[in-house]
């Protein structure tokens, strides 16, 4: 294949490895998108999963000699980001507990409603998607990042469950409590 915009994730990553940056440009257009509405669900904070994103693909890049090209790309990526995620959310956690909590009404990275709604309809919309997210939020996040990555991401549990550390069975159990708790 001589474009490399055709060339698979794993083809790409290798290329990657060995110092191809335009192969990597390549992975992180295809990536960034997905991977910053995981963060940005996960941190509830856009500034923060912009940040966390960043942080991820700088990672990927020096730990790409590791990579195995017989597991997708995407979900050793998001192994990466998730891990990212969490050591910012304790950096969160400890700024909310030092200078108090910061309200998700102001986060520029919400759902925006469907322009073909009326007016009061798209207003109701706007309050439910800014409620389900600030419930989402105030799940503890060993029921979060399962019900995120299943539920709103799309992905198997079996999937799941490899980028969290944690079994399929586990996953399953993990989203069924957090959809409980909403």
């Amino acid at each position: 294949m001589s474009d490399a915009a055709d060339r698979s994730d794993a083809e790409l990553a290798t290329a990657a490895a060995t110092g191809d940056e335009r192969a990597y440009a390549i992975l992180v257009g295809r990536h960034k998108e997905p991977l910053y509405r995981l963060l940005r669900r996960y941190l509830g904070d856009a500034d923060e999963a912009y940040e966390a994103a960043h942080e991820a693909f700088i990672a990927a890049w020096s730990a790409l000699v590791r990579y195995d090209p017989e597991r997708p790309f995407g979900a050793w990526l998001r192994t990466i980001a998730i891990n990212k995620a969490r050591d910012r959310g304790r950096r969160i956690a400890v700024r909310r507990l030092i200078f108090g909590s910061r309200s998700f009404e102001d986060s520029e990275a919400q759902v925006r409603p469907d322009a073909a709604l009326s007016a009061d309809e798209a207003r109701i919309e706007h309050e439910q998607l800014g409620e389900l997210d600030r419930a989402i939020a105030r799940l503890p996040l060993a029921l979060r990042a399962p019900l995120i990555l299943t539920a709103i991401e799309g992905l198997p549990q079996q999937e799941a469950g490899e980028i969290l550390g944690i079994s399929a069975k586990s996953v399953e159990t993990r989203v069924y409590r957090a959809r409980k708790l909403l």
